[in-house]
């Protein structure tokens, strides 16, 4: 048997992304040789720049659309736009990343042998009937919404993991990401986080939908690719889902009071109408973390809030 502990030839694709970009870091400090590969719709070179000349990292441009041959011992699946401005930009390129993505990777992994896991998503739940989310529940989504590109696209690339796992016995884990923030989401990324925080240290109106009452739970990258790793390690079979997300939840209302307050910002609040299909809660059960991997985030809202706002103040002087 593998000890995935020790040094391993680990692919990230979508790797200089937000999140990948923290992951290969993480993979670096750990010991192991990282391939990045990403198409740059949303990644850029400037999250990776600074591994650029480490001997253990290797960057290269690929779309997952199309079959990768590499060899490698892990595969860590993070490419797809996830902010809704982003996937809903070209909706069927969205759907063919996260379906022919799942497919190519996961015969990559079906030849190699390799552990593979699957960034999934807390959309799979769409505007959920059942609060908190729990990995038993199968979810109420719009199939064919303006969202639904990507949360169906997540969905089919679960069936796949799971259909890979049971028909081929490929070591798949499947992890939903819930809402994740910090140090290098992109500047117009439209999520909720990096919206508010450019536009209090702008001086703009920061932009709420509705009243503001819809919750969220917030959780600090540090701590997501902390349970990305814990589940790859972990050897018993475990394909999940698993659910990785902060528990914690909050109004969009008070996360816009709460982040004016940080930032010293003027910003007034204006409220526009809600998108479609905008979930109106969203928090994770992350029971099942808590006993498979021992997980649960540690980095408290205001606390991660004060590193993302000093990486977006530093983004914005530059003039990035």
């Amino acid at each position: 048997m593998r000890d995935y502990n020790e040094r391993r030839q680990v692919l990230v694709t979508g790797g200089a992304g937000f999140l990948g970009s923290h992951l290969c870091e993480r993979l670096l400090g750990e010991g192991h040789e990282v391939l990045c590969v990403d198409n740059f719709f949303t990644g850029s070179k400037r999250n990776v720049a600074h591994l650029l000349g480490h001997p253990r990292f290797e960057l290269m441009r690929h779309d997952v659309v199309l079959p990768l041959q590499v060899e490698v011992d892990q595969i860590y699946n993070l490419a797809c736009p996830a902010s809704p401005p982003h996937y809903q930009h070209d909706p069927v390129q969205t759907t063919k990343t996260s379906v022919l993505g799942a497919l190519h990777l996961l015969e990559l992994a079906r030849r190699t042998g390799a552990r593979i896991f699957q960034a999934s998503t807390s959309e799979v739940y769409g505007d959920p009937e059942r609060h908190p989310q729990a990995e038993d529940y199968w979810g109420h989504v719009n199939p064919v919404g303006v969202r639904s590109c990507y949360d169906e696209g997540k969905r089919c690339a679960e069936t796949l993991f799971m259909d890979y796992h049971r028909q081929h016995g490929v070591d798949v884990r499947i992890a939903r990401i819930f809402n994740t923030y910090g140090p290098r989401m992109h500047p117009n990324d439209g999520r909720v986080v990096s919206n508010f925080i450019v536009q209090a240290l702008r001086g703009e109106p920061l932009t709420v939908y509705g009243q503001g009452e819809q919750t969220r739970s917030f959780c600090y990258v540090d701590d997501l690719v902390e349970g990305f790793v814990r589940f790859m390690r972990r050897d018993a079979p475990c394909p999940g889902p698993i659910n990785l997300g902060n528990p914690g939840e909050f109004t969009i209302a008070a996360l816009a009071e709460q982040v004016i307050n940080l930032t010293n910002s003027r910003s007034p609040i204006v409220h526009k109408p809600l998108p479609a299909d905008d979930p109106t809660q969203r928090r994770p059960d992350i029971a099942r973390a808590r006993e498979k991997l021992g997980w649960e985030p540690t980095v408290q809202l205001r606390e991660g809030l004060v590193r993302t706002i000093a990486y977006f103040d530093r983004l914005l002087k530059e003039g990035a």
